[in-house]
Parts: C-alpha cells; sequence; structure tokens
C-alpha cells in the first residue's frame, strides 16, 4: 500500500477515534467549561492545529462573545475574551452565525469576510480555518472554529466533514450543559431565596397575636414572592402602652427584604423608650435619609394607652385605616407626613378614643389593588364594604385574606399583603 494510502487510513482511524474519544468526554462532565475545554483541546490536537476557538452567541447583545480560545500562547485566549466581540454577519464566525452555514475557508486573507483585528490583538496569523455553527434546539448557541493546519496549507473536505461531526455532539452537550447549568443557578436562587425568607419572617412578631393590656394585636403577612417588603411589628414601647406598626417597602423581591430587615431594627430601636409615635416616624425618617434610591417607605404607627384606651396615631404616606365598631365602618384619613426616606419632616399624631369592642384595621396596597384575571382592581370602596359587611365576626382579618385571596384567584400576585388590626377589649 502506497505510503500516502496508509496516511490517510490513519488519519481516518485517528478521526474516528477523536469522535469516540469526544462522546466520552460529553457523557463525562456536564460543567460547560470543563466540557468546551476537553473537546476543542482533543479536536486541535488530532486534527494538527494551531489553534482553535468557541464563541458563545449572547441572546441580549446578539453578539458572539471568546468563550474559549486555545493556541500556543495562553495569553491569546485571555486578550480575545476581553476585547473582541463579533456582531451577526460580522467576519467568518458571524457569517456563520448568521447564515447557519459551515464554512472551510482555505486563504483567510484573501477571504473579504475576515475579521483581522484578532490578529492585530494577539499576533496570531490565520490562514486557514473551518468554522461551524453550533445549533440547539431553542436556535443559535454559538460558533466552533479550528485554525491553520500544521502539516498542510489549508484544511480540507474531509477535515470540514470531521469537524461538523464533532460539532453536531459538542452543540448537544454544551445545551446539555448549558441547561444544567440554569437549573443550577435556579437552585441555588431558591435556596437563596427561602433564606432570605426565614431571614425576613424572624423579623416579624413570633406569634401573630399579642395581649397588651386591654388590646390585641393580631396580623397577617402574605408575599407576592418568596419575599417582600411588607412589614408589620407589636411592641410595648414603654409599660402601660401597646404600639402597632404596619409598612410598606417600596420595590419586591431580595432588595426590598434587605431594607425591610433594616427598617425593622431602626424602627424597634427608635420606637423603644418613646411614646410620641410622630417622634418616632421622624427619628425613623432621619435614620432612612441614606436609603438607597428609590427605596422608601409608607408606614402608620399607633400606640396605645391601656389604661385610658386612647390611641395616638401618625401616619407615613400610608393608605387610610379603618375604624369598626358595633354601629359601622369609619375611614380614618388623618394628617400624613410623606413616606419615609425621602425628605425630612414632621409626622403629625392623630388621637382617638376607643370604646370597648371596637377595632383599628390597617392593611397596605397590596390588599385593595389585588387584581383578578381580567386586570380588574379590587378597590378600597369594596374592601371597606366586605369590613362592614362583616364587622361583627371575629376572625375579620382570616376573612378579608381570604376574600382577597378569591378575588385574584386566577391572576398572579402582584404585591404582598398584610392586614393588621388592634382590637380593644373590655
Amino acid at each position: 500500500m502506497p505510503d500516502n494510502r496508509l496516511s490517510e487510513l490513519e488519519k481516518k482511524i485517528d478521526d474516528l477515534q477523536m469522535l469516540m474519544d469526544v462522546a466520552a468526554i460529553i457523557s463525562s462532565t456536564l460543567d460547560l467549561s470543563e466540557l468546551t475545554a476537553l473537546v476543542m483541546e482533543k479536536a486541535k490536537q488530532v486534527m494538527r492545529a494551531d489553534a482553535c476557538s468557541i464563541l458563545l452567541f449572547n441572546r441580549k447583545t446578539e453578539r458572539l462573545e471568546f468563550d474559549l480560545a486555545l493556541s500556543a500562547n495562553a495569553r491569546d485566549g485571555e486578550i480575545l475574551k476581553q476585547q473582541v466581540t463579533l456582531g451577526l454577519g460580522e467576519g467568518i464566525a458571524g457569517w456563520v452565525a448568521e447564515h447557519r452555514e459551515p464554512v472551510l475557508v482555505k486563504n483567510a486573507a484573501e477571504d473579504s469576510r475576515f475579521f483581522t483585528r484578532a490578529d492585530n490583538l494577539t499576533g496570531f496569523t490565520t490562514k486557514s480555518l473551518i468554522a461551524v455553527p453550533l445549533i440547539g434546539r431553542e436556535g443559535l448557541i454559538g460558533v466552533a472554529e479550528i485554525l491553520n493546519p500544521r502539516e498542510r496549507d489549508c484544511f480540507s473536505g474531509h477535515d470540514l466533514k470531521i469537524f461538523l461531526a464533532l460539532c453536531r455532539q459538542v452543540a448537544v452537550a454544551m445545551e446539555n450543559a448549558l441547561y444544567h447549568k440554569d437549573a443550577l443557578e435556579r437552585q441555588r436562587l431558591r435556596q437563596e431565596l427561602e433564606l432570605a425568607a426565614t431571614i425576613q419572617q424572624s423579623f416579624l412578631p413570633t406569634s401573630p397575636v399579642m395581649e397588651l393590656g386591654p388590646f390585641r394585636l393580631s396580623g397577617i403577612t402574605i408575599p407576592a414572592k418568596h419575599v417582600g417588603g411588607d412589614l408589620y411589628d407589636f411592641l410595648e414601647p414603654v409599660p402601660g402602652k401597646a404600639g402597632l406598626f404596619i409598612g410598606d417597602i417600596s420595590g419586591k423581591g431580595i432588595s426590598a427584604a434587605l431594607f425591610m430587615a433594616k427598617v425593622m431594627s431602626d424602627f424597634r430601636y427608635q420606637a423603644h423608650g418613646t411614646v410620641d409615635p410622630g417622634v418616632v416616624l421622624k427619628r425613623l425618617n432621619q435614620q432612612l435619609s441614606d436609603s438607597p434610591r428609590g427605596m422608601f417607605l409608607t408606614a402608620i404607627y399607633a400606640v396605645a394607652d391601656q389604661q385610658t384606651r386612647s390611641v395616638s396615631i401618625a401616619v407615613a404616606g400610608h393608605p387610610p385605616l379603618l375604624r369598626v365598631a358595633a354601629e359601622g365602618v369609619t375611614v380614618v384619613n388623618p394628617d400624613a407626613g410623606p413616606p419615609v426616606g425621602i425628605v425630612d419632616a414632621d409626622f403629625p399624631v392623630k388621637e382617638l378614643m376607643l370604646n370597648p369592642g371596637d377595632r383599628l384595621i390597617m392593611v397596605t396596597d397590596g390588599v385593595f389593588e389585588a387584581k383578578d384575571r381580567d386586570g380588574k382592581r379590587m378597590g378600597f370602596d369594596e374592601i371597606v364594604s366586605f369590613v362592614d359587611r362583616n364587622r361583627q365576626r371575629d376572625n375579620l382579618l382570616a376573612l378579608i385574606e381570604r376574600r382577597v385571596s378569591e378575588f385574584a384567584s386566577d391572576a398572579e400576585r402582584a404585591d404582598d399583603l398584610t392586614i393588621v388590626e388592634m382590637r380593644c377589649g373590655a
């Protein structure tokens, strides 16, 4: 057998062995970086090439970004990752990505599509290359390239077939690795949200009910997501007083939960030993004046005297509260200061006298802003009417929560929901 036929046969055996090795590599790992590095290093070795690379398609920017670049100089890869991206149709890789077709370029310098900046930055000289699109079930993943065969002037049609076969395997493996990576990221995020929810829950009262003298304080809060920006608290700021606090932080999610933790800590510090709710909100406002831009708090703080049953109320940009008595429901909308954390301000105090059996109910806007599947808003008046119809019921907070949930049962909850009550006993 002539030497050249023997050489060709040996190469085909090597190519077949490479594809088998790649199959083994693909089944051995779901780590995307490890996978691409092992596969492309194997391709570079068997195809006796000077360099190879993988560019991933960023769907947000619609550009190709170097994920891997292997050559004799390890520094080249870092330069390309940091300084080079390609749009669709830009350079040979961009043309391949745009047309979803492989290409064999025998002489890069004579190809009008050739992108010279990569060579200029690294000092590498591209002579011949094969570029293949990596296509998955959801479309373009990226482009794989192999550059400069060492023993010949250019790649052959057989090389293109082998690289195509390899890239088909790589595309499937990369998509699986990306799915795995996304699944791990979602699991990590879910764990972080669960931890944040646990931490956030620890800042709320340990029991949803507190008895202080003749007053019974109770609350319900349901975040729209794992964590939210609503909060409430019960406390005895000084002996003989009962304090009830409700707040709604702008935004949702982890940022609101972190801000909520700070608000609760600062509020408890300011409320301890102080009976004037207006003073507490003013100090809290000053303390939160350096809040992140766009973060603020609407709130109501009520302090009741356990002997006289008088209640002092200060409001910071929060929705009105409801006074529930035997004869009916009254909307209480006292003069208010602005939301906490925006501008320096005073917070007026309104005095109320509660009779035995009277209740004060406060809600966040997630209660009356709830929407049904058609986008219809429940509205504050409907909450007032519902409370009036059920004012004799003992479990009024649970009934309100159930009414809101039934109204919005077919729609995703867009905002946190919190309801608190101060009930005056005999």
